[in-house]
């Protein structure tokens, strides 16, 4: 057996070799080739250092990796290698950006919150009462108001508060405190009662309502308040409108076929006169409105 020198950069290895009467080409064989390969590997690493070598930082010339640094040595790769050219990067960066505005839209388009509508339908009945010793006009009106939510999610109607004015002094108040809850995408009406009373400072006014006639109309203003919470926002809606009132008798609204048409009944004569008026008498009158 004989000893043969192999250098490969600056290290010189020292392998075993065999002295073989055949000829070198001989080398080539497959069997030849397998006992030089176990020769290789019996024989230990053995690694030359001379004057332009160095000892190789990673296993200190032993030809092993300690099992305490697999997990801190960093393999290089050729920067040709396909591993750092992921496949359809851009679809997936476009996918990706698609996704979250989607996502964004649908959390925006359900969750925001939008306005409630408050729409004042009218008055629907009023209740007269006369009182001739004090010369006070005393009337009970009720109101409705129609409540839509547009929202996802369901609304609180936190109050209603109501004023009513005459000749720009306030005649009487209403307020209701935690009214209702409106179900998301949903509607809901709230009937509300104020008490009106025109007092001696005003005492035409009595005069007119006992009048003998048919018709007692006076004009009222009325401004409405409604608040409103829904997740962390609260909203006020308000409502300002002018109405005619029948002073002299009981009334009472209905609505009939055909749109926006409604029939305003006004009964006599006004069956709650205080003890010491007199009553007047007067067939009913309707008006198409």
């Amino acid at each position: 057996m004989g000893i043969r020198f192999s250098r490969s950069g600056s290290s010189l290895s020292l392998l075993p070799g065999r002295q073989r009467s055949e000829p070198r080409d001989s080398d080539d064989d497959s069997l030849d080739g397998l006992v030089r390969r176990e020769d290789i590997a019996q024989f230990p690493y053995v690694e030359f250092t001379g004057r332009d070598s160095i000892t190789c930082p990673t296993c200190q010339g032993t030809g092993r990796i300690p099992s305490g640094q697999v997990n801190e040595l960093v393999a290089l790769i050729p920067y040709s290698d396909q591993r750092l050219r992921p496949q359809r990067t851009k679809l997936y960066v476009v996918l990706s950006v698609v996704l979250c505005l989607l996502a964004s839209s649908l959390v925006a388009f359900f969750l925001f919150p939008r306005s409630v509508v408050v729409v004042d339908d009218g008055i629907h009945s009023v209740t007269v009462r006369l009182n001739p010793a004090t010369m006070n006009v005393l009337m009970n009106m009720t109101s409705t108001l129609n409540l839509s939510n547009p929202n996802f999610f369901s609304v609180l109607v936190q109050s209603v508060s109501c004023q009513v004015l005459y000749m720009k002094t306030v005649v009487g108040t209403q307020q209701l405190d935690s009214v209702t809850t409106i179900l998301p995408l949903g509607h809901s009406q709230v009937n509300y009662t104020v008490s009106v009373e025109i007092g001696s400072s005003a005492p035409y006014v009595y005069a007119f309502c006992a009048m003998p006639i048919k018709v007692h109309n006076i004009v009222v203003y009325m401004q409405t308040t409604v608040k409103t919470s829904y997740m962390v926002r609260t909203s006020q809606n308000s409502l300002e409108a002018y109405r005619y009132i029948d002073c002299g008798s009981n009334s009472t609204r209905h609505r009939i076929a055909g749109p926006n048409r409604q029939l305003l009944l006004s009964e006599g004569p006004s069956p709650l006169l205080l003890p010491g008026g007199q009553g007047h008498h007067g067939a009913p009158s309707a008006a198409l409105l």
